[in-house]
């Protein structure tokens, strides 16, 4: 069982409650909604700077594997369940990416709406970001469960009221994958309670990492009910195709928080709760996994050079990018697995860059249709330039966020499987040329004969803020990596030790001594 550290106030429940009182209040008083927008605004700031003041004065990155400002509040005593948050490496850097970007989303969409729509819309993107942060701290797989499921509901009515032509038919296919996700994961969530130790902390991922009395293949079963959930949120090749339906319809920002935050919690859970709970399952199901993985990669990059929207093409390379990711998590290598939790967060901000500013473009050009544009960069040279950094970021050119955790990604997985490492390097050749071709069809050529604005101040804040953490991340990496290497070296190396999948002579401090900048 993890060591923890006791909270001397209840630092992690006062997060969650932020922003879900904000929502309260947006919603049941109307006269509020007319100052949504800024009232939306000023509680993420607040979350915001509470959390960056909590990770710098109560939390300690040198023990980022114990589980820190641990609370705990028994709900279902008799069947083992308990409201527990707690917060260590990997849930801080998550927790980071998701209370950036929702005020970020916020900024991008400003006018998007009438100060009635306005209000409501900031209502339902607070209510998410509550439960993203509980998602992300939260300690017992049945709240685990209870929140994955609720994260639904936000979701279904940012995409059904507040999107395109097709929102309706996009948001029930986004819940029709998502209540199929999360029936396949009841089945293991009832599992893990019966064939786990069981009694008033029966739920809790620390009791349940102590064994299950099941035998092997009925443990493999309980951790494909989970796994398979996962893929479906991530999403994994081949129940991906809700994600381009969605985001064709979403507005940007629900795309941004849809790609940037919330899928991550496939990968987040395939790390929290898949390897410390199914060390042997996960081992034997690797390289089933990795084979689906690398299809993901290859198919996504081929369906993103194929799209004529660019929403879906957006979408369709965050296909590909999760394959890396869970390449990564599976592959057994130290290295390739701190690179793809890096790998989360770098695509988180460099994804909603694409979204957001293609949200922007589409606002000018009244179309995502990439066979309606051409020549943009001569009248729009801000909006066309922040395009190529964000995607520039998401194909990994050095000194952007995506560079250090696919190479960690790449180096680490050949060091042992080289065959795999040599399919996902086709992923990373693909990849230039479905960022490039479409800023080449869109933005060079002739003047258009529409005349548009370039990006206005706000929006050049919203870039600019995004386009800063590429950077940050690019030539500073460690700004994650310090909190992730000692939660991997004392929990994620005890998890995946089959000899055929460690890199046993991969030792992750080199990143934090400075070998990867």
């Amino acid at each position: 069982m993890q060591p923890v550290i006791e909270a001397t106030f209840p630092w992690l429940t006062t997060l969650v409650l932020l922003p879900l009182v904000g929502a309260i209040l947006l919603a049941a008083i109307k006269p509020l909604r007319k100052a949504g927008k800024g009232f939306a605004l000023a509680v993420s700031v607040l979350v915001l700077g509470l959390f960056l003041a909590v990770l710098m004065t109560q939390f300690s990155i040198p023990n980022a594997e114990t589980n820190q400002l641990v609370e705990t509040y028994r709900w279902i005593p008799q069947i083992g369940v308990s409201l527990s948050w707690a917060l260590n490496g990997i849930s801080a850097v998550m927790i980071a990416l998701a209370t950036f970007l929702v005020p970020v989303v916020i900024l991008a969409a400003w006018n998007d709406f009438d100060d009635d729509r306005s209000g409501s819309y900031m209502a339902w993107i607070l209510f998410l970001e509550a439960i993203m942060i509980a998602l992300f701290v939260v300690r017992d797989v049945f709240v685990f469960y209870v929140l994955f499921e609720l994260m639904i509901v936000p979701m279904y009515f940012l995409i059904g009221n507040y999107g395109g032509a097709n929102r309706r038919r996009a948001a029930m296919k986004f819940l029709l994958y998502s209540i199929l996700g999360g029936l396949i994961m009841l089945v293991g969530v009832i599992a893990v309670y019966v064939y786990g130790p069981g009694g008033k902390s029966g739920y809790m991922i620390d009791t349940l990492a102590q064994g299950f009395n099941a035998s092997q293949s009925t443990q493999m079963w309980i951790f494909l009910s989970f796994f398979i959930a996962f893929a479906i949120k991530a999403p994994m090749w081949p129940v991906h195709t809700w994600l381009p339906d969605t985001t064709a319809e979403a507005p940007a920002g629900t795309s941004t928080l849809l790609v940037g935050v919330l899928d991550k919690l496939g990968t987040y859970g395939m790390i929290a709760i898949c390897l410390p709970l199914f060390p042997s399952a996960a081992n034997l199901a690797a390289p089933i996994i990795i084979a689906l993985a690398i299809i993901s990669i290859i198919w996504g990059a081929l369906m993103a050079i194929s799209s004529d929207d660019l929403m879906r093409l957006i979408a369709y390379t965050s296909v590909s990018h999760f394959g890396f990711m869970v390449i990564g998590i599976f592959s057994g290598s130290q290295l390739a697995m701190t690179g793809a939790i890096l790998y989360m967060v770098a695509h988180g901000v460099g994804t909603a860059g694409l979204f957001l500013v293609v949200g922007f473009l589409g606002k000018r050009g009244g179309s995502y249709s990439i066979a309606k544009y051409g020549g943009w960069q001569r009248v729009t040279p801000v909006l066309a330039g922040t395009f190529l950094i964000s995607g520039l970021a998401t194909i990994a050119l050095p000194g952007l966020s995506g560079f250090v955790p696919e190479y960690m990604v790449l180096v680490g997985t050949f060091r042992v499987n080289p065959v795999v490492a040599v399919f996902a390097v086709s992923g990373v050749v693909l990849a230039a040329l479905y960022i490039l071709l479409p800023y080449q069809r869109v933005f060079t050529g002739p003047r258009p004969e529409l005349l548009a604005e370039d990006l206005n101040a706000r929006e050049k804040l919203v870039m600019g803020l995004l386009i800063c953490a590429m950077l940050v991340l690019g030539f500073y990496p460690n700004a994650v990596t310090n909190f992730v290497n000692p939660y991997f070296k004392n929990t994620v190396e005890q998890t995946i030790s089959a000899p055929q999948f460690l890199d046993k002579d991969a030792n992750i401090s080199v990143v934090s001594e400075g070998e990867i900048k």
